[in-house]
């Protein structure tokens, strides 16, 4: 049995487009995209309506994210002024660019849970965060004691992102794969990345996997779709989160704790 796992595309199509290619090349019995393959990004739509159509023609399963919630969150509120309208201008500009599609992550549950072909059952969890919520990932620092009360007990793997940066390591006898993500990955490889499981002679075997992929044209589609003209501040530091593939939303809460920004005012 072979499982594919991919995350955090964060609407950027061409790393999508390059490992879906790797996944149907080696044609596994079941996909899951694990949160996040919306927002954050120059091509939410597109990356939806990819998807849409391997969910049809492949039956591939999408999990949802804590992109997806916010994304659904704006929709359904108003923008507010200063700060915040600033902090959220970016997902705004996603929501608009969905439209209606935007009711298709409704439907998209939070966890899958599986098992291999024998007996006893070999369990796998699949989340975008752990059980403390999918805001909540699994970093190489993470531990022991905190990860086993956010991670189901008995399980063989446990397949995890939110962090974009890949990691396998181990929690007693339950094996834990962070795929990383597809479209901007923080561990500083540009390339994108993905998860690979495979159930054989009884046990599960996880591998992550890399992936080139034509980074000029990701990079015009931010100017081209708008996205850094119209998304408002935060989309140009994610951009250089993207550029860089180095996380920096940590440095950024801290600046705006010590600069004590005012809510009237906005981060232009």
């Amino acid at each position: 049995m072979k499982v594919a796992v991919l995350s955090d595309v964060q609407a950027n199509l061409p790393p999508m487009e390059a490992v879906v290619e790797h996944i149907l090349d080696w044609n596994p019995d079941l996909v899951i995209s694990n949160g996040d393959l919306v927002n954050r990004g120059p091509s939410s739509l597109a990356c939806l309506t990819l998807f849409e159509s391997l969910r049809e023609q492949h039956d591939w399963i999408a999990l949802r994210g804590n992109h997806e919630d916010y994304v659904l969150y704006c929709s359904r509120t108003e923008s507010g002024y200063g700060l915040e309208a600033s902090l959220r201008q970016f997902t705004d500009w996603t929501v608009q660019q969905l439209g209606e599609e935007i009711s298709k992550l409704e439907k998209w549950p939070d966890h899958l849970c599986f098992h291999g072909p024998d007996a006893p059952p070999s369990w796998v969890h699949i989340t975008h965060g752990t059980l403390a919520g999918n805001r909540h990932g699994v970093l190489k620092q993470s531990k022991d004691s905190e990860l086993a009360e956010r991670i189901p007990a008995g399980l063989a793997v446990f397949v995890t992102a939110h962090t974009h940066r890949p990691l396998i390591r181990q929690l007693g006898t339950t094996q834990i794969i962070n795929v990383g993500s597809a479209g901007s990955p923080f561990d500083g490889d540009k390339r994108a990345s993905y998860g690979q499981l495979c159930y054989h002679n009884g046990a599960w075997s996880t591998e992550i996997i890399r992936l080139p992929y034509d980074r000029k044209k990701a990079e015009q589609d931010y100017y081209d779709s708008g996205f850094l003209d119209e998304g408002g501040p935060m989309a140009r530091l994610i951009f250089e989160e993207w550029r860089r593939a180095q996380g920096f939303m940590p440095q950024w809460h801290r600046y705006l704790h010590d600069q004590s920004i005012n809510e009237e005012n906005d981060l232009q």
